[in-house]
């Protein structure tokens, strides 16, 4: 069955809950009205896909082509504005206040229930494997080019990967793991909203789909590098980023500038919102030493 958006809204909130839902719980939960709530539950039952107010078996099967299968991790570059701490290890593995970025990516995954995690590594790649101690379902995707290419070349390697899968940019701590959500209506990407910033951004058109990437803007989201593609999406974007990867220039490019901008109209990226203080890039050294004052000395 082929849910509605509002459909989608109400069984997916049902099958993340621990335990029975209220229909005024799912009002807060949704937005939608109770009327709208009342409605959809009564055909939920009737088709057995809810039962006295939760989710059977048979609501969680209609939810399967909407789950998040997997999660990618673009995990290859050198990190150079880091330096020095990256001169010797890779920037995901960095450690902030006693615990490594990436970390708290793959923590936040498994906690949505995604386990079929994948490493795009690069610079310093055999020392990934210490994440095999704690995190034993990693598998590591190799990326030769990454000193001679941006991370489009990391795209490359997982691009048959990307159907029903999370892609991350891997130098992001994640202070609210709920932000990463098991089923996602159609493609998405996380970002923050700005009345001005001068740092990459997305407008929205008027359904709230990414509009234009670029930088710098009032009223828009401040990107960061969070991306699901639903199974159509994600196998069309792996023969446009070949195609992009290909052309003169491809190499030079970042791989979310495909969808945004080099087949620009071609998909629609949902925008989701979250807050600044749920997502933390550390870009330089110096804001390393802001946030974690052990590399202050």
């Amino acid at each position: 069955m082929e849910l509605t958006k509002k459909q989608f809204d109400i069984l997916s909130a049902l099958a993340v809950a621990d335990g029975k839902v209220t229909q005024r719980q799912l009002e807060q939960q949704c937005g939608h009205s109770l009327g709208t709530i009342n409605k959809i539950m009564k055909e939920f039952t009737d088709l057995g896909y809810i039962k006295d107010g939760t989710i059977t078996p048979s609501g969680i099967d209609v939810l399967e082509p909407y789950r998040a299968k997997r999660a990618i991790f673009i995990a290859a570059g050198f990190g150079s504005r880091l330096v020095p701490v990256t001169l010797n290890t890779p920037k995901p593995l960095v450690r902030v206040n006693g615990k490594r970025i990436i970390d708290t990516l793959i923590d936040a995954c498994l906690a949505a229930g995604i386990d079929e995690i994948y490493i795009v590594r690069g610079y310093l790649a055999e020392q990934f494997d210490q994440l095999l101690y704690k995190y034993p379902m990693i598998k590591f995707l190799e990326n030769p080019s990454y000193n001679e290419a941006n991370n489009i070349s990391s795209a490359m390697v997982a691009r048959y990967l990307l159907q029903n899968a999370y892609v991350f940019e891997s130098d992001l701590i994640i202070s609210n793991p709920s932000i990463i959500t098991k089923y996602h209506y159609s493609s998405d990407v996380l970002g923050i909203p700005k009345e001005r910033t001068d740092d990459w951004v997305l407008t929205v058109d008027k359904d709230g789909n990414v509009a234009e990437e670029k930088v710098g803007g009032y009223n828009c989201y401040q990107m960061v590098g969070i991306y699901y593609w639903n199974a159509a999406d994600g196998a069309k974007l792996a023969e446009h980023i070949k195609e992009a990867f290909l052309a003169p220039g491809g190499k030079e490019r970042y791989w979310e500038t495909v969808p945004n901008q080099a087949y620009k109209g071609q998909y629609k990226i949902h925008v989701r919102p979250c807050l600044d203080e749920e997502i933390v890039e550390i870009d330089t050294f110096r804001e390393l030493k802001a946030i974690d004052k052990s590399y202050d000395v």
